[in-house]
């Protein structure tokens, strides 16, 4: 199938996720939070994406999953709450540790399990699981900027997508069998150069997008461990898990030598370079209405509450499909707490 967003040559990691975070952007295809510039983007579509997990094989066979912590991804994590799977998330930037494990109430109504699903519930209902814990997992499923349907990713532009899978290969939890999943917006699948991918990232081996279930039977081999020539001391001081990894390989005789070259450098710069016009940014439609008291309407307004005291706010024109976090969001940028 044609790639929707057209590729050029000399096109880099870099490039490509800025192409991908506009054209979400300026056809309307992104989702909260936004913009999606500089995240793993949510788009529109994406529970129907999600459902489609139900349907692989491997996920009706596996006991647990592995599920990343960005927004596209919560339908995967509440499918998987409900079908009574083990489900494992990433520590937040890696600052504590691996992963947690998601522990829902005794006797969770499907409610419950849907706040346990969302970023919130990762932190209210998580327990740590540590290098040291024996951890079989069968199914991973990441988020991602761009996918070809070789099985080539690329992420945001972090790295710790593929920092979780090498330790995860270094404490045994994944095998040559494990299979990883992407959820993705069709227009994210597109045709990305070999020569882009390097032995440290992530490839997949099923693409989820609201339309299409797509097996790539990609060859290229996923990270077998950490590969410290990669990885710039700064990494180590934001990671101290890696910085004890890295301590037990040097007295294992392992190479650990590090990256001489400052972390992230050549993609902050080229970030910078490509940064995005915010005038494409469609802003939120909502309508405001300050009520001072009852038959007194104060003046609408475009940015910000009047000074005046006001106790009561009426909003209009919702977007179908509006979540209350959503609307929580749109509140504090017109500097209103919601209760």
């Amino acid at each position: 199938m044609e790639s929707i967003i057209k590729m050029n040559q000399g096109d880099t990691k870099w490039s490509i996720r800025h192409k991908v975070w506009n054209y979400l952007e300026e056809k309307h295809l992104a989702s909260f939070p936004r913009p999606v510039h500089n995240r793993i983007p949510n788009f529109k579509g994406a529970l129907e994406a999600c459902g489609k997990v139900s349907l692989l094989e491997v996920f009706t066979k596996t006991a647990a999953v592995k599920v990343g912590p960005d927004k596209p991804l919560e339908g995967v994590r509440l499918t998987a709450l409900q079908a009574r799977k083990t489900l494992l998330v990433p520590t937040p930037r890696l600052r504590t540790g691996l992963f947690n494990r998601i522990i829902p109430p005794k006797g969770a109504t499907k409610q419950e399990l849907r706040v346990c699903s969302t970023s919130q519930g990762i932190k209210d209902f998580s327990v740590p699981i540590g290098l040291d814990d024996k951890v079989q997992v069968d199914l991973v499923i990441v988020g991602s900027v761009a996918v070809s349907e070789k099985g080539y990713r690329i992420g945001k532009g972090e790295g710790f997508t593929d920092l979780e899978y090498a330790l995860m290969a270094y404490m045994g939890a994944v095998s040559e069998s494990t299979t990883v999943v992407t959820i993705v917006h069709d227009c994210q699948v597109m045709d990305i150069p070999e020569v882009l991918i390097e032995s440290h990232d992530l490839t997949v081996d099923f693409i989820l997008t609201p339309t299409r279930i797509i097996k790539t039977k990609c060859k290229h081999p996923k990270p077998q461990g950490i590969i410290w020539s990669k990885l710039h001391t700064e990494v180590l001081k934001k990671i101290p898990i890696l910085k004890t990894l890295r301590t037990l390989e040097q007295e294992a005789g392992k190479d650990v030598a590090l990256k001489t070259t400052p972390a992230g450098a050549d993609g902050t710069k080229k970030s910078k370079e490509l940064k995005w016009q915010p005038d494409c940014y469609p802003k939120a439609e909502l309508q405001c209405e300050c009520l001072a008291s009852e038959g007194d309407k104060c003046a609408a307004f475009e940015h910000k509450f009047p000074k005046s005291p006001v106790t009561t706010v009426y909003l209009s024109g919702f977007p179908a499909g509006l979540h209350a976090s959503q609307l929580k969001c749109l509140l504090r940028e017109q500097e209103a707490v919601p209760l």
